[in-house]
């Protein structure tokens, strides 16, 4: 039986595997993280390893959080909190090559579901000063297209009843945060790290507004001394495999139950904005700025809402891997043409040089066949995930008027793909908090498509999907929206992903529906039937 990676064994680890480049015995507490999965693993842990040596202070240690499951505790508790990062890319020769790195910035790592309480303590201990969460979209508890906290989410209930044991993570802030207060301790910072425009705004948001359902000088002083920077991060990094663990384990000599994979493209940019100190991340590649935003925007337009595309329409047609779909001519053509001539003119002030290596970058990382990353993957959480990276974009474009073809088929095809099977007759089960409303939705739209005249069911249908306003917010009241969004509908229903790629790569005279007029007609006719139809509301119990 070969021996665990833990303390004792990094000593014999091969030379060609990066080792924790400091004393780990001198390591101490300075951050609590929610929601350690293998994204912060392989992105924020393993820049704090690197800023803890190069910088050689060791006050940044991490104390992990997992929200609910106890797999990672139990993998890394043997290993001393010790785990392997494989960096996978290929060579001129389309080989892969792997670069491994044992990281050391994880002290412990705690299960929130077993002690809650145990968790406020920490978020409260006097050495804390950074609390970063890396949760998901849906981890925040509130309603994507507004941004807003929804009061009717069954953990915030249950948050503001159990203030020793909450379940969300808004709920462990706000009381660990009162723990703070109440004992005289100084404020800290709360760092989000995931996929949200102005991240760290919508996380202030969410916190104040729930301390102030419980106090309004506990929200004073969150308000007045804690900081939430807004950040953007970027990494790819899949969902570990069984092959992985057993080709890790083999190169290490050791065993490492839960390794994480990532490219080695590595991007954070955070806003200078630290209530109580933070680790020497610039030395590890991060880039601090004032703002934030014009990052994130570029990010979550330029990489998230392309990936999303590819993942809908690849798992449409069957396809396994995000890059198995990329290779397709037909969508990389299309992702190519709605990077240029669809997003790329919405973010202003970038020249078109940046966008230009942008845009070359993101299709180069999507295309790399040492890292296969499910398309189901980057399919999950669609209705949490829509409003940053494809509708604020669609957005933008409808203001000056401009062609929305390409996006509306990226939001047609997450449609298309919530009822739960492909073009090729397999099912896949819907991952997202809100499935089963959004399946009520599809079958409304079904039913309204059906009692419609032919000529109207389309725009009849789109018309009950676009108005669901958790995700979409105003958009189903936009006729423009609604009737981009049927035409790409339709397409798909009728004659799939590669007949609905050819079309939006044509002119868009040639992709305008031959009965425009009955579309019109049927646009006026459909509004007006929609004004005495309830529209869904927003939260999970619908």
């Amino acid at each position: 039986m070969l021996e665990r990676l833990n303390t004792e064994s990094l000593a014999r680890l091969p030379a060609d595997v990066e080792k924790p480049a400091y004393d780990r015995s001198r390591l101490t507490p300075g951050i609590v993280h929610l929601g350690l999965g293998a994204f912060h693993r392989a992105h924020q842990a393993v820049v704090t390893d690197m800023a803890m040596a190069a910088s050689q202070d060791l006050s940044w240690g991490i104390l992990g959080v997992s929200l609910r499951s106890p797999a990672t505790r139990d993998a890394l508790a043997p290993q001393d909190g010790l785990y392997t990062l494989a960096l996978r890319d290929h060579d001129a020769d389309g080989q892969p090559r792997e670069q491994l790195r044992v990281v050391g910035a994880v002290q412990r790592v705690m299960v929130a579901e077993e002690d809650p309480n145990a968790v406020l303590e920490r978020i409260a201990y006097p050495q804390t000063r950074i609390v970063s969460l890396t949760i998901t979209e849906k981890g925040y508890c509130h309603e994507p297209a507004t941004g807003h906290l929804r009061w009717d989410d069954p953990d915030i209930l249950h948050d503001l009843e159990n203030p020793i044991r909450p379940r969300s993570a808004i709920g462990m802030l706000v009381y660990g945060l009162a723990l703070r207060r109440e004992r005289g301790l100084p404020a800290l910072t709360l760092l989000s790290c995931d996929n949200l425009q102005a991240n760290g705004d919508t996380l202030r948001s969410l916190v104040l507004a729930f301390a102030l359902r419980l106090d309004v000088a506990l929200t004073g002083w969150i308000d007045a001394h804690c900081t939430f920077p807004n950040s953007m991060v970027d990494r790819i990094v899949p969902a570990t495999r069984d092959e992985d663990r057993a080709r890790i384990t083999q190169r290490l000599g050791m065993e490492d139950a839960w390794p994480v994979v990532g490219e080695p493209y590595l991007n954070w940019v955070i806003e200078d904005k630290f209530a109580a100190g933070r680790p020497a991340w610039e030395a590890a590649g991060v880039t601090f700025v004032a703002n934030a935003a014009p990052y994130e925007r570029l990010k979550l337009r330029m990489v998230n809402g392309p990936h999303s595309a590819l993942a809908y329409l690849g798992a449409l047609l069957g396809i396994e891997t995000i890059r198995e779909a990329a290779i397709l001519p037909a969508l990389r053509a299309y992702l190519d043409d709605m990077m240029r001539h669809e997003i790329a003119p919405t973010l202003k002030g970038i020249p078109d040089s940046g966008l230009e290596g942008y845009r070359q970058r993101f299709l180069a990382r999507v295309d790399n066949p040492a890292l296969p990353q499910p398309t189901r993957q980057v399919a999950m959480d669609g209705s949490q995930k829509l409003p940053q990276r494809l509708l604020a974009t669609i957005r933008d474009r409808l203001r000056g008027g401009d062609d929305i073809r390409r996006l509306a088929l990226a939001v047609a095809a997450w449609l298309h793909y919530l009822r739960g099977e492909d073009e090729n007759g397999a099912s896949h089960a819907i991952q997202d908090p809100l499935a089963r409303p959004l399946a009520r939705l599809v079958a409304r739209a079904d039913v309204a498509a059906r009692a419609a005249a032919p000529k109207q069911a389309a725009y009849r249908r789109a018309l009950v999907l676009a108005g669901y306003r958790p995700v979409f917010g105003d958009l189903g009241e936009k006729p423009v929206f609604v009737a981009a969004l049927a035409a790409q509908l339709e397409t798909l229903r009728e004659h799939g992903v590669l007949h609905a790629l050819e079309a939006v790569a044509r002119e868009p005279e040639a992709i305008v529906p031959s009965d425009s007029l009955a579309l019109a007609d049927a646009m006026d006719a459909a509004d007006a039937d929609a004004a005495a139809q309830p529209r869904e509301a927003a939260g999970v119990g619908m």
